[in-house]
């Protein structure tokens, strides 16, 4: 865990100093408080309420089916365990179509206790990430594979090489300059990952993105070899099954 584990709780404005002094971020999702009490205790810097509970809580096949109700019910269990780590809540599907809803739905979000919110991709989000910020609402932006645009990709593949990678940097660099505070890099080519993590002033985390970048962030049930009916990637170590439990 980072060496912030002792100090502060941690704010925005922490992980652009984290970026600055070199110092590796940990993210672990959680959707319940007891789950998000003990990564917090025990030193997690961001906790990441993610869409992906549609998966590994609700059965779903995919994040799609995940309202916006969903999300701010979950927030706010996790919300009410945290005293440091820094919480951040996804926007469902088409929460952030326009504008408008995803400042509804971010609201909604932070009023349950989230202090950031994540947006998948960039193109006319960067549109949506620029009115959230200037409305003093902290985002993250959520680059490569992005779930919400499976079937678009047509399933969950590895995003960003050849060609694809130096849009990937190009897009990395315009939500940045949109005003998100952090970028998650989700199944990005290592060389590419690193590149982009030298090249923003912001922190990176990755998932299935190699170690160049400023912080790694696991589903808690991938991390711990939890039964959520769906196949667990192969980035992913099973810790409990490792550790002998």
């Amino acid at each position: 865990m980072s060496s912030h584990a002792d100090s502060k709780p941690w704010t925005v404005p922490a992980l652009a100093q984290a970026k600055r002094e070199g110092r590796k971020l940990v993210m672990l999702t959680a959707y319940d408080a007891s789950f998000a009490r003990t990564f917090d205790v025990n030193g997690v810097d961001l906790i990441l309420v993610g869409d992906s509970l549609g998966m590994v809580v609700q059965g779903h096949e995919s994040t799609l089916p995940v309202t916006t109700a969903d999300m701010v019910y979950h927030t706010a269990a996790v919300a009410r365990a945290l005293d440091r780590a820094l919480l951040v809540a996804d926007l469902s599907f088409q929460a952030d179509a326009t504008p408008e809803r995803a400042l509804d739905a971010a609201t909604q979000l932070l009023q349950a206790g989230a202090e950031m919110v994540k947006i998948e991709g960039a193109g006319h989000k960067l549109e949506v990430i620029r009115y959230l910020v200037e409305r003093e609402i902290p985002v993250c932006s959520h680059l490569g594979l992005t779930p919400q645009s499976v079937l678009r990709f047509g399933g969950y593949k590895v995003q960003g090489r050849g060609e694809a990678g130096e849009q990937l940097r190009r897009d990395a660099q315009a939500v940045v300059d949109a005003g998100a505070s952090l970028v998650v890099l989700e199944c990005v080519p290592t060389p590419i990952a690193a590149q982009i993590s030298a090249e923003l002033s912001v922190p990176t985390i990755g998932i299935g993105a190699g170690p160049g970048c400023d912080g790694q962030v696991l589903v808690m049930h991938d991390m711990l070899g939890l039964d959520s009916g769906h196949r667990r990637p192969k980035f992913v170590k099973d810790f409990l099954a490792e550790g002998g439990s």
